[in-house]
Parts: C-alpha cells; structure tokens; sequence
C-alpha cells in the first residue's frame, strides 16, 4: 500500500466516525500521550537508580537526587537507595494498571463502533429500495454486517494503538537522544533502512491477501446459504459433493490468505528482535572501543540503552504489526463506506386517505433500458372491489402489483388513490393500508405467533383473531397453539398451513387491501380451491387485489384483467 493509498484509509475511516466519535479519539490521544509519558520515565528512572545502586557518590553530585535526598532526611546511602528501588516497584506496578486501562478504553471504543457500524448498516440495507435491493446479492451484506464490520473495528483499534506506540517510541527515542544523541542517530539510520525494507515487501503481500480474505469469505456466505436454501434439492439430486468441492475450495483461500498475514505478521517482531541483540552488542563494543578500560563507568548509560531497546523494539513490532493489520482488513473498510454511502428510501408521514378508488394511470416501466415491461397501462380499483390480474409467466404482473404498493418506482406515470397523488411523502401511510400474501412464502424458526407478527408488535388476542380467520386456530390447539414452532421455511407445516399462517400475517394489522400475488399457485387444486374460498370470504369488506395464472379460481371477482406486451386488458 503506497502512502495515498494509505491516507485514502485513514480519510475514509475517519469519514465514518461521528462528531461525538472524533471528540472521544481526541481524549483517547491525549489518554495515549500521558501513557507514553508514563512508559519513558519509567525507562529513564532505570539510569540513576543504576548509578546511585553502583555510585553512593552519585546522589550528592546529582542535584536532583541530592534534593530529594535532603527534603526526605535520608540516613545513609543503603537507605536511599532501597527507597528508591522500592519507588520504582509502586511506579511500574502504576505503569500496568494504567496500561491495561488504555487497552480497555481502546477496546471499548473499537468494539463499540463495530455495534454502531453494524447497526448502521443493517439500517441502511433495511432502507434500500425494493430494487435496488433485488439487484443486490444477500449473501455480500451479511457478510459486510457479520464479517467487515467486525473487521473495521479491528482497523480502529490498530490505527489508535498503532498511534499510542508511535508516541511512546518518540517520547523513548528523545530519552535515548538525549543520553547519547551519536549512538541513537547511528541507530536511527540503521532501523530507517530495515524498516523501508521491511514495508516495500511485507506489506503489499499482507495486502494482497488481505483482498484474497475478502474475495474468499464473500464465496463461502454464498456456498453455503445456496447450499442451506436448497438443502431438499442437494438430497433429490445428490449434488453433496459439488457443494462441499465448493465450500473446500473458498475455505482453502481464506485459509491461505490467514496463513500468509499470520506468518508475514511475525517477521517485523523476529526481525526486530535480532536487530535489538545486534545492536546491543555492537554498542557495547563501540564503547569498548572510545572508552577503552573505562566501560564500568557506562554501565548506567549502557543499561538505559539496552532498557530502551527491549521497550522500543516491541513498540517498533507493534507499530508495524498494527499497519499491516490495517492493509490486511482495508478491503472491508472499502465495502463499509460504499455500502454506508447507498442512499436508501426517505419516506414521509404523510397520511394519505383510501374512500373512493385507486387509479394508474400511464404506467411505463422497465428494468433495463430498452426493454420495457409495462406500456401505458391504465386501471381503475374501487375500493371495496375484488380485481384479478392474469398473465403469462414474465408478463409483468408481479410487477405491476409492486408499482401499485410503492415497491417499484415507474419510468413515467402517476398512482392516484382518491385523486391524491402516491409519492415518498406519503408512502408510510400508503403500505400500512396494505396486507401481502407473497407467491414465495417465508417462515422464519419460531412460533407460529412471532411469524404472523413478523414486522410489528407481538399481540396475542390479535394472533388468536386472525388464526381463527384464517381457519388455523383449532388445529394449531391440538399442538401447542400460537406458541407452535413452524421450523424454518415452515418445514413442519404443510403447504396449505404455511399458505394461512401467510393469510393471518397479511390481516395481523387489518389492512383495508389485501395482494395476494399467485400465493396459491404451488398448492394442490382442493387445497387451492379452499384456500381463494376462504380469501374471498375474508375480504368482504377489503379491497382484494389477486394475481393469477388460472382462471377457474377467480370466480368470485368483479373484473378480470389479463397483462400482455405490456398492456391491460379488461376480459370481464
């Protein structure tokens, strides 16, 4: 990653971070700063207290020590010296607690964001609208909600700890100057050198397959939730093994890419460490060489470098560490930020008022350019009536009946429901008028009640209401009621139960319109035939819209209209 590159992650990861957000990490800086500083003392403490352990002479050459020394009425040098030992003791025991404070803080403040990113996207995705969220693959956004934006919390929390070591290196670095500024400038071209190295070629490879985890863990949601959603057909077809070579392969990959960001993840710390111990021995025997016998008198300046190393070198390993974590998991901050980016429907308040009629008028609509699926349709809905639709399959009825609930915005046209045009303002209002029974019915695992409640408030009187109309109640009491679990996909229900459990959610909120789109087209013709008995008898007193294939079982409506290139036709 080239330094752009990297500003480019640093702007987007701070484009994601609320005000309130910024403020925090702006404390957190200065919390990293009073850490640091705690770090250096504690490695700065180490030079006089060798001195005084090694030299009595040394607390009353010192000013400083020869105040304290006094202020404190010492008695002797023993004295001094086990009170400054035990000083340090209390100091480094201070040093862990407040460390392990800021790891906290630094967590907290990283996995928080991971629930608010989280949130945020599964809002956004909530929001999309109907088409766009049809264009869009299921198995990538579970994957950004679960996957990458755990991952970014992961950034967040290399990009403030990476920052907090980068302090403590530049607070040791000035100590080190400061005791011998020609051995720590040799040592700062020596690390400069090894550090460029170590970024031009680890790096791009973490990189690297950092994209590969990404590509990888996007395959294996796909895999399995197409594996998992057509687990009656692997059975029929015995397909087991074509699903499981496809699993293996794109866990393989993401095993790979793991592989390699773990190992590469290692090398700064090794390297560095090796570094250390050279460099150790190579100050010593500088030493040797411009003090010649005289080295004895250095051994506190010695031990202060050596102390240095041993702090910087970790910190050095983290810093890099920290930055290739940051390039590994950059892909997913990449998804967050055009995911979080996505504008999704802003719907009004707006109320809007059902009395009278429903009219489309002109309707033209495509998917693609080109290619247009309804052309200038016009249709006429009393309220109170019952209207059928019917079609060749990909005629467009479907479709027409999304236009007709908002879910679908026309090319040219206009919707009006008492003269009042359907726009986003008042589009809330609208759908709440609305009950659905959808051709392609989904029970999630739990009760029957939490799935006819499914979208609004559990109420038990009301599930019990609707069950009895949908003519569910008195069989679901030789189970265990509304409390009765369905499986997911309504596995332990047949399709005509799976079909009235979608009839009471539809009625759950008492819409004043029910759509059923060919909801009974899969059921056997006595069941289907008892079903649309039991819709018609339901709607009474509601507007019923039914898409439909078969004629025979639109008996009982008030117009039958039939969809055809694009254009209504009125047959009764």
């Amino acid at each position: 990653m080239n330094s752009s590159s990297f500003k480019n992650t640093i702007y987007k990861l701070g484009s994601l971070l609320s005000i309130q957000d910024r403020k925090i990490l702006v404390l957190l800086i200065f919390v990293s700063v009073a850490v640091s500083l705690i770090e250096t003392i504690g490695i700065a403490a180490i030079m006089p207290f060798i001195s005084v352990a090694s030299d009595p002479n040394y607390i009353h050459s010192n000013e400083y020590l020869s105040l304290v020394y006094k202020l404190f009425s010492f008695e002797s040098h023993m004295q001094f010296t086990l009170a400054f030992g035990l000083s340090l003791v209390f100091y480094y025991i201070f040093r862990g607690v407040v460390n392990i404070f800021y790891y906290h803080v630094l967590s907290k403040f990283s996995n928080t964001k991971y629930h608010q990113i989280s949130c945020r996207l599964f809002q956004n995705y909530l929001e999309l609208s109907y088409r766009d969220f049809t264009n869009r693959n299921t198995s990538a956004m579970t994957k950004v909600i679960a996957t990458e934006a755990f991952n970014y919390s992961a950034i967040i929390f290399s990009a403030l700890f990476m920052l907090s070591e980068i302090i403590i290196v530049v607070f040791i670095y000035a100590a080190m100057l400061y005791v011998n500024f020609k051995i720590t400038l040799s040592l700062t071209l020596f690390l400069a050198i090894n550090s460029v190295l170590m970024i031009s070629t680890i790096s791009p490879r973490i990189k690297s397959a950092g994209v590969m985890r990404e590509s990888a863990v996007k395959k294996l949601y796909e895999v399995i939730n197409k594996s998992f959603g057509n687990y009656k057909l692997l059975k029929v077809y015995l397909n087991n093994a074509d699903s499981f070579e496809l699993f293996k392969r794109a866990n393989f990959k993401h095993a790979r890419s793991n592989i390699t960001n773990q190992t590469l993840n290692q090398v700064p710390r090794l390297f560095l460490e090796t570094t250390a111990f050279i460099i150790v021995i190579f100050i010593v025997i500088y030493l040797i060489y411009e003090f010649k016998e005289n080295i004895s008198e250095l051994l506190a300046m010695v031990s202060v470098f050596v102390l240095a190393l041993y702090r910087l070198m970790p910190s050095a390993s983290r810093i890099m560490n920290n930055y290739n974590s940051i390039l590994f998991n950059s892909r997913s901050l990449d998804l967050i930020h055009r995911d979080l980016l996505c504008k999704g429907e802003r719907l009004g308040n707006k109320s809007i008022s059902f009395k009278r009629n429903i009219v489309l008028k002109d309707i033209f609509f495509e998917h693609e350019t080109g290619h247009p699926v309804l052309n200038g349709v016009n249709l006429n809905i009393k309220k109170g009536s019952s209207v059928a639709i019917i079609g060749e399959s990909g005629s467009g009825k479907s479709t027409l009946v999304d236009i007709l609930m908002g879910l679908h915005k026309t090319k040219s046209g206009e919707i009006l429901i008492d003269g009042t045009k359907l726009t986003d303002l008042n589009m809330k209002s609208w759908r709440g008028k609305i009950g659905y029974i959808p051709q392609s019915i989904y029970l999630f695992d739990g009760t029957v009640g939490e799935n006819i409640a499914f979208g609004s408030e559990y109420n038990e009187r009301k599930v019990d209401k609707v069950l009895k109309i949908a003519s569910m109640y008195d069989f679901l009491n030789t189970k265990n009621g509304r409390d009765t679990k369905v499986g997911e996909r309504g596995v332990m229900l047949s399709g005509g139960q799976i079909q009235r459990i979608a009839i009471a959610r539809a009625l759950y909120d008492d819409p004043e319109i029910i759509v059923m789109d060919e909801a009974s087209s899969a059921l056997d013709g006595a069941t289907e035939d008892q079903i649309m008995k039991e819709i018609y008898n339901i709607s009474k007193n509601k507007t019923l819209i039914i898409i439909s294939h078969k004629v025979s079982t639109l008996y009982r409506c008030d117009q039958i209209y039939k969809l055809s290139n694009g254009e209504l036709i009125i047959l009764t």
